[in-house]
């Protein structure tokens, strides 16, 4: 990754999500600090990977979720090649 994303910003933007107590508080304050574009890139991002985590195909993903394959495929290489985030949270998910 060229940049580094350990910054205190970046620090103080994570404690604030993890102050965060349930859905409602999620969506104030999403609603605040990002787009619907953003917010929905995101969503989008995050239903991608829990669909190729399930075995879906490039096309079954694209057409639920309306992602081009070059999102499909960045995801999937978050998937294979990142570092572990998304399955991370689908394990603490099934919980």
């Amino acid at each position: 990754m060229s940049k580094n994303i350990r910054t205190p910003a970046v620090d103080h933007l994570f404690e604030a999500i993890l102050s965060l107590k349930d859905s409602e508080e999620c969506y104030l304050f999403f609603e605040d600090i990002c787009t619907v574009n953003e917010l929905l890139s995101l969503s989008q991002r995050f239903e991608v990977a829990r669909m190729l985590r399930s075995q879906k195909t490039y096309l079954e993903i694209a057409e639920k979720t309306g992602a081009s394959t070059a999102t499909i495929s960045r995801v999937n290489r978050s998937l294979n090649y990142g570092n572990d985030g998304y399955d991370m949270v689908f394990a603490r998910m099934k919980k």
